[in-house]
């Protein structure tokens, strides 16, 4: 998902006063009203979930939602951070019930500011502490791996840190997509895990190396495949992708997972919470139950490529295992620094 130069800036704080509630959720969230008796109404059936993730992605997962919980669901789309500065300026006075984060930040920034209820710990335990938030407020639910793509004509030894691709010998050969969300999430979680000289630092090697920029992941992969990049910075469910729609023995591009620890090796989440003060928290909770399920476990494996996080899910991609990966140790609460990054980014020429 990429933003325009114009929408990433001050993304939590000018999104709140700009995005107009849309039509998809013209209904109510389940608010419950005192009958005659003075008693409140039964909790409504109705579930509404801002979503960063898209419609294409996972409306058929919310079909199944809406079966398991036996809710209507209603869905606004959009990106998660400018949802997530939309339900900050909602405050209490939200329709939503449910934040389904396309990353981790955006859930980071709705606990910071006390805007999450605390999930069951039956739902947290479900799910590794790494990918979860440690007050409780939310949880993942599916993940994706930083990688390096490399052309396979072109690259013999292909590296296993981004500390690499800043070296002379890969000056113009990396593709990346400095305004993608993804992109910028690495550059946080580098400025967690290293503090913001290094990471300043680090983008200032990288841009004078005169690394390609590319609107999009899909293009970086691309282009690496062929072979207009050697060497390019995505998620690992891209190349999957394509491997699954072309096959994999006509692919050049292959994948290196960095080393355990590196920067470049984060793994990122998509995950939810609970709105605090919805009256459907009863149905909210009910659907991060079913986010865990092993059904739901099973459509992010097969049908997105991402990692599953909770059920014991094995996936038809064979990717390597999360502890394989090594992903560094960083509160993913905290990518909700994003302003910080972008002011970097900015620095560095490269937004």
């Amino acid at each position: 998902m990429s933003w325009s130069r114009p929408a990433r800036v001050g993304a939590l704080a000018i999104a709140a006063l700009s995005l107009p509630f849309l039509a998809a959720c013209g209904g109510e969230s389940g608010a419950k009203e005192a009958d005659a008796s003075g008693k409140p109404a039964a909790e409504s059936p109705n579930l509404v979930i801002y979503s960063g993730r898209s419609e294409e992605l996972i409306a058929p997962l919310l079909k199944d939602l809406e079966k398991s919980t036996g809710a209507k669901v209603e869905v606004r789309y959009g990106d998660s951070a400018e949802l997530a500065a939309q339900l900050l300026e909602e405050g209490d006075k939200t329709k939503a019930d449910l934040f389904f984060s396309q990353d981790a930040g955006a859930l980071g920034a709705l606990g910071k500011n006390g805007r999450l209820a605390q999930l069951p710990q039956k739902s947290l335990d479900a799910v590794d502490k790494t990918f979860r938030a440690e007050d409780g407020t939310w949880v993942g639910v599916s993940g994706r791996a930083r990688v390096i793509a490399y052309n396979g004509d072109k690259v013999k030894s292909a590296p296993t840190s981004v500390n690499d691709l800043t070296k002379p010998e890969w000056k113009g050969k990396v593709g990346y997509a400095p305004t993608n969300a993804s992109f910028q999430a690495f550059v946080t979680g580098m400025r967690v895990m290293k503090g913001d000289d290094a990471t300043r630092a680090w983008l200032k090697d990288f841009e004078a190396n005169d690394p390609q920029a590319f609107e999009k992941n899909g293009a970086v992969l691309d282009a690496v495949d062929a072979g207009k990049a050697e060497l390019g910075l995505i998620n690992h469910y891209y190349w999957y992708e394509k491997a699954a729609e072309v096959g994999e023995a006509k692919l050049k591009a292959k994948l290196s997972f960095p080393a355990k620890g590196d920067p470049g090796a984060l793994v990122n989440v998509a995950g939810v919470g609970v709105l605090k003060g919805t009256d459907a928290e009863a149905t909210a909770q009910k659907a991060v139950e079913f986010l865990l399920s092993e059904q739901a476990q099973t459509y992010f494996a097969d049908e997105t490529h991402e990692y599953p996080l909770a059920a014991d899910v094995s996936s038809k991609d064979e990717l390597p295992s999360l502890d394989s990966i090594g992903t560094p140790e960083v509160d993913l609460s905290k990518l909700e620094s994003l302003d910080v990054t972008l002011e970097m980014l900015q620095e560095a020429g490269m937004v």
